[in-house]
């Protein structure tokens, strides 16, 4: 059985203590190996901001690699939330990077998570004139990006 496989498995069991009937695509993307899940009840799985389905990919993480040490990380997705909260946020730093390089004037994104702030890095990561730099925000998970150009 393959880690995705044995992944699958765990959120199928886990969801389904819990009363929910899903659909479970096995995805395997330039992102790494994901899970699909597809449900009417996607809202009470996504949950605030993702917060909920951010849980749920760190449950079976953890319950995966206590299975298989060696077994790579799982992205679990529901109803392509996460594919395009991503492309959003993409798109806004994008657009954030237009506005630094006409003004001048950097530009703050919110708070998010490490996962998230690495993806605004690399969005930037070879841009000649503008840099993505993370600040402290005061929650050591939470903190800012300000785009700004280079010296």
């Amino acid at each position: 059985m393959t880690p995705l496989s044995h992944a699958r498995q765990i959120v199928d069991t886990m969801l389904g203590y819990l009363g929910f009937t899903v659909k479970i695509d096995e995805l395997e993307g330039p992102e790494g190996p994901t899970l699909q899940l597809h449900t009417e009840d996607s809202q009470l799985l996504i949950g605030r901001r993702g917060a909920t389905m951010e849980d749920i990919q760190y449950l079976v993480n953890r319950i995966l690699q206590r299975h298989i040490p060696q077994a790579p990380r799982i992205r679990v997705d529901i109803e392509y939330f996460r594919s395009i909260r991503e492309d959003k946020m993409v798109e806004q730093a994008r657009e954030m990077g237009e506005r630094v390089r006409a003004t001048g004037q950097s530009q703050t994104l919110d708070p998010m998570n490490s996962y998230y702030r690495r993806l605004i890095h690399n969005v930037f990561v070879n841009d000649p004139e503008v840099q993505s730099v993370s600040l402290d925000g005061g929650d050591s998970r939470f903190k800012r990006i300000l785009l700004k150009k280079r010296g």
